[in-house]
C-alpha cells in the first residue's frame, strides 16, 4: 500500500541512435535475430526449427517429412560414426539383465555340494555300524551269549532286598561298609559284617566297589562267625581278579579257623599248573584231614576277571564248581566237616596256619542257601537268576 502519492522515479535515458535497444549490442540485429545463429533469414529452414539441425524435428533424426514435428520415430538408418551406433551416436547399453549363465553354474555347484554332503554322510554311517560290529566281534572277554545281563554288572542295590538280586542297578547311595565302622564290610542281605584286616581296602574303581587285598598277612578280611551251615546245601559265589602270577594257593574266600579249614574258594598249583579250585575236608577219619578237590585246569588265572561259583548239594552228596556259568568238574563226597570257626576272605587256615594269602580284587560276594543246578548256575552268571533262587539268598557283600 502507499499513502496516495507516487513514488519518485528515474526517467532512463533514449536509446542512442544505432544501438540495438536496451540489453542487445549495438547496431542492427545480426541475420537470423537475436539469439539466433547467422544467414538464418527469415523463418526457420523447412524441416528445422531453430537450435536443430536442419530436416528433423525436435528430437528426431534427419530425413524426415519437413517440419519435423512430434511424430514416431522412424527406425535408425546405420550411418558412420562409432561401430554399433546410429548415425554416429553410441548406442546407450540397456539395463542390466542377470547373468543366466553364472546363476546356473552357482545353482549346479550347490547341487553337486549338496550330494557330496550326502554321501559323505551315509559313507560315515556305514563305517560307525562297521567299526561297531567289528568291536562286537573282536570282544573276546565275555561269552558269545553274555552281552545282556551281568551279574557283576547288575548287582543287588543297598536297599537290602530280601534276597541278592544280580539283575538290580546299583545304587548311588550304596556303602559297601558300615556306616557307623567303615572297617566293617556290611552284609546287605544278612546280618554277618566281616572285619576288614589292616592293609585291606575297598575302593570304588568306576561304577563299582571291590575288596582289595595286598597278599600280605595284614591284607584279609575275617567274619565273627561261620556264613555256611556245611552239613546243609549251599552255594557261594564271587567275582574275582588275581594278581599274582606265582605258584601255589591263593585262596579268595575259606571257611573255618584251629587246625584246618572246612571248605576254600581259590586258586592252586594243580598237576603242574595253576587252576581254579573248590576243596572241602570231609567227615572221613583219619591221621590228616581228607581232602577232596574239583578243579577247573587249563583256564587263565591271572590278571583276569572271572566269576566263581561253588555248590554243595547235601541230599546227592556231591559238590561242584563253575567258572564264568560253565561246570568245571564234580566230585563225590561223605559230607563236609563242621567247623565252628568263622568266614575268611583273602586266606585259608592250614595245618594250625594262615597260608594262601590273596592278592587281588574281590567283589559281589553271595551265599545262598540252595544248590544251585547247572542252568541256574549259568543264569546267575548272566543276571537271569530265578525267583526261586534267589529267595534263598543268606548273605551278600561288596556288590555295588
Amino acid at each position: 500500500m502507499t499513502d496516495g502519492t507516487n513514488p519518485p522515479s528515474n526517467p532512463q535515458p533514449e536509446p542512442a541512435p544505432g544501438s540495438g535497444g536496451y540489453g542487445f549490442p549495438p547496431g542492427p540485429p545480426a541475420p537470423g535475430g537475436y539469439g539466433f545463429p547467422p544467414g538464418q533469414p527469415g523463418p526457420p529452414a523447412p524441416g528445422g526449427g531453430y537450435g536443430f539441425p536442419q530436416g528433423g524435428g525436435y528430437g528426431y533424426p534427419p530425413n524426415q517429412p519437413a517440419g519435423g514435428g512430434f511424430g514416431p520415430p522412424q527406425p535408425f538408418a546405420p550411418g558412420p560414426g562409432l561401430p554399433g551406433s546410429d548415425q554416429g551416436l553410441p548406442v546407450m547399453p540397456s539395463a542390466d539383465q542377470p547373468d543366466w549363465e553364472a546363476m546356473a553354474d552357482r545353482s549346479a555347484a550347490e547341487r553337486r555340494k549338496k550330494r557330496l554332503w550326502m554321501i559323505g554322510g551315509a559313507v560315515t554311517v556305514l563305517l560307525l555300524l562297521a567299526g561297531g560290529g567289528t568291536f562286537f566281534l573282536l570282544r573276546g572277554d565275555k561269552p558269545a551269549d553274555d552281552d545282556t545281563k551281568d551279574v557283576a554288572d547288575n548287582p543287588p542295590s543297598s536297599s537290602a532286598p530280601a534276597s541278592p538280586d544280580p539283575e538290580a542297578s546299583p545304587s548311588k547311595s550304596y556303602s559297601p561298609t558300615v556306616a557307623s565302622d567303615p572297617s566293617l564290610l556290611r552284609d546287605s542281605v544278612g546280618k554277618t559284617n566281616i572285619r576288614m584286616g589292616p592293609e585291606a581296602t575297598v575302593p570304588k574303581v568306576g561304577e563299582r566297589h571291590e575288596l582289595r587285598l595286598k597278599g600280605n598277612p595284614n591284607s584279609y578280611a575275617q567274619a565273627t562267625e561261620a556264613a555256611v551251615d556245611t552239613t546243609k546245601s549251599f552255594s557261594l559265589s564271587a567275582r574275582v581278579n588275581n594278581s599274582s602270577a606265582a605258584k601255589g594257593a591263593h585262596i579268595v574266600l575259606s571257611q573255618g579257623t584251629g587246625e584246618s579249614f572246612s571248605l576254600e574258594l581259590g586258586a592252586d598249583e594243580v598237576n603242574g599248573q595253576q587252576a581254579w579250585v573248590f576243596r572241602v575236608r570231609t567227615t572221613e577219619k583219619g591221621p590228616k584231614p581228607t581232602l577232596v578237590t574239583v578243579a577247573a585246569e587249563g583256564l587263565k588265572t591271572v590278571k583276569d576277571t572271572t566269576v566263581l561259583t561253588a555248590v554243595h548239594d547235601a541230599e546227592k552228596k556231591t559238590i561242584a564248581l563253575y567258572v564264568e556259568g560253565k561246570k568245571a568238574g564234580e566230585a563225590q563226597i561223605p559230607g563236609i566237616w563242621q567247623n565252628a570257626g568263622p568266614l575268611q576272605l583273602g586266606r585259608a587256615r592250614h595245618e594250625n596256619a594262615w597260608s594262601g594269602a590273596w592278592q587281588g580284587s574281590i567283589n559281589y560276594i553271595r551265599f545262598y542257601g540252595s544248590a544251585f543246578t547247572a542252568e541256574q548256575a549259568a543264569a546267575y552268571r548272566k543276571g537271569e537268576l530265578d525267583d526261586a533262587a534267589k529267595a534263598t539268598g543268606t548273605h551278600s557283600w561288596v556288590v555295588g
